[in-house]
């Protein structure tokens, strides 16, 4: 397994080892012991699924707020995304800070998001499908977004002039400098 430490702070990269032969591949994609002893030990306790059409797909900015904060671990199962983490953790020096990874079902990285990011991701293929496991349940009270192309952030989400495909919470989610965040930084960068 590689890890890659990214530009904000607790933000990872992991890409698993695959095996593969004529058939395909296998891959162990969580494994709750070699994460631990890399120093990462959560208690997923949900896993979403989703799927998306069109090229051009955005989700996101996303959030869930304490007490029932998200750290997710995403990954595509099929087809191609830009995945995408935002630090909205107040009196963090990397605030309102973004990065960015292709994942794909070929590339077979995943992206460690802790609690405390906004998340998003914008799909690169038809019929693209994201999967990604959660430290917290869903809780409808406790849903939040962003704007996905608010300028203070600055995502490059490569669509050129194509308008993207969204979800009405999406589309009227409010501007990061309009957001209370009830995340706090709590470490060093």
């Amino acid at each position: 397994m590689e890890i890659e430490q990214t530009i904000l702070s607790g933000v990872v990269v992991i890409t698993p080892r695959r095996f593969s032969d004529t058939r395909g591949f296998f891959s162990e994609s969580w494994n709750r012991l070699r994460m631990s002893e890399a120093g990462f030990d959560f208690n997923f306790v949900q896993d979403n699924h989703s799927l998306s059409h069109e090229i051009g797909t955005v989700r996101g900015l996303h959030f869930q707020s304490p007490p029932h904060a998200q750290t997710k671990l995403v990954r595509c199962g099929r087809g191609a995304l830009f995945d995408v983490a935002v630090d909205v953790r107040r009196g963090s020096p990397t605030y309102g800070h973004w990065t960015g990874y292709e994942l794909t079902a070929k590339n077979g990285r995943q992206l460690l998001i802790p609690a405390g990011f906004l998340h998003g991701f914008v799909t690169r293929e038809p019929d693209t499908e994201i999967i990604y496991k959660c430290t917290d349940y869903y809780a409808p009270n406790y849903d939040g977004a962003v704007r996905f192309d608010d300028p203070d952030i600055g995502i490059d989400w490569g669509l050129g002039t194509r308008p993207p495909t969204l979800s009405e919470k999406d589309a009227v989610a409010p501007l990061l400098r309009d957001f209370e965040s009830p995340f706090v930084f709590e470490g060093s960068a």
